[in-house]
């Protein structure tokens, strides 16, 4: 439960709320109070696991474009 004196702005992100800001961050794309809060809230260690997961996504995916591109070129 919520501690009376605790925002829920103060409250860590979860796992998904940091993918959300990940995504939006390879865009580029940020609302600057969106990353104030973030800043607040995001924990280190998924932002890590989220980016780490974003790339490994990103490389996948260029990686099927070029094959895809060969094969049908």
């Amino acid at each position: 439960m919520m501690e009376p004196h605790e925002r829920p702005q103060d409250r860590p992100a979860s796992f998904g709320a940091t993918m959300k800001a990940v995504f939006w961050s390879f865009f580029g794309i940020r609302k600057g109070k969106d990353y104030e809060r973030d800043a607040a809230s995001l924990n280190p260690l998924y932002v890590i696991a989220g980016a780490l997961l974003g790339v490994a996504i990103f490389i996948g995916v260029l990686l099927l474009l070029v094959r895809f591109a060969v094969t049908h070129g």
